[in-house]
């Protein structure tokens, strides 16, 4: 009795402490989410509200890390089977996305294209931000080991820009020695599946060799989207990203490629 009442002791022990672990895990992700989302604040360097996500699970995660216990206490064990379903299956979901994303970091190609298209992002009144910088740096390199392909720059203007990316994205080329008859203009475009479809009107998507040139993250939902609008000969140019907002870029492009996916654009 006595052993098996020390043993019962040790049980207890050990649970309550991985108990503890739980929540100050818990508790120190959210941490670290609340200071993310506090230092994209700070910085501004997103061009969105998106970041207000961080602050959202800081939260969250925080509120469950002092919580869990009580709340996990209380539910049915029918439900802890449920809930614990439920978080695995969006794990595995999550991270079989961002796999895919993480595979379009490498793409890139030296074979000669007829189009390149640019894909906008936000355009200051200082020019283009440093994500559309990336893609024009890129573009320009290209272009210029490629001089018979021609770009189509693809973006309209939003409510907070100046003028159409588009617009910006041809006099930023053109002042680094790009020729203004090899860039065409699409100004017309929103998002990513408009920028892919609007520029498919400048060329001839059943034969002509296409690149996509966008920010590593972002490049396997443009490719996926433009094979799914009919481009039968397109390849990703990846263009890099500032590490810092890496985070908030993948995190923001898991929501995009879950939106398409479900929209049905691929």
């Amino acid at each position: 009795m006595v052993k098996r009442g020390r043993k019962h002791n040790r049980n207890i022990s050990y649970r309550q402490e991985r108990g503890i672990t739980l929540h100050m895990i818990w508790m120190i992700v959210g941490i670290l989410c609340a200071l993310y989302c506090l230092a994209l604040a700070i910085t501004g360097g997103t061009g969105t509200w998106f970041f207000l996500i961080w602050g959202i699970l800081g939260v969250a995660f925080t509120l469950w890390g002092i919580f869990r216990g009580r709340i996990w206490h209380a539910m049915p064990h029918w439900l802890h089977i449920t809930a614990g379903t439920l978080f695995l299956l969006m794990l595995a979901v999550f991270l079989f996305t961002e796999g895919c994303i993480i595979s379009g970091f490498s793409k890139n190609t030296d074979k000669e294209l007829d189009y390149i298209v640019v894909l906008g992002a936000q355009l200051k009144t200082t020019g283009p931000s440093r994500v559309l910088q990336y893609r024009l740096d890129t573009a320009y390199e290209y272009l210029t080991a490629h001089p018979d392909t021609k770009v189509i720059v693809s973006g309209g203007q939003g409510s907070n820009e100046p003028a159409s990316e588009a617009r910006g994205m041809c006099d930023y080329l053109v002042k680094r020695g790009i020729e203004p008859d090899r860039i065409i203009l699409e100004d017309k475009s929103v998002n990513t599946e408009q920028n892919i479809r609007f520029s498919k009107d400048f060329l001839q998507a059943d034969t002509d060799k296409v690149g996509i040139v966008s920010n590593n993250f972002h490049v396997f939902r443009a490719v996926k989207l433009a094979k799914a609008a009919g481009y039968r000969n397109v390849v990703g140019i990846a263009a890099p990203a500032t590490a810092f907002y890496l985070p908030n870029n993948m995190l923001r492009e898991f929501f995009g490629v879950v939106k398409d996916f479900l929209m049905g654009h691929f």
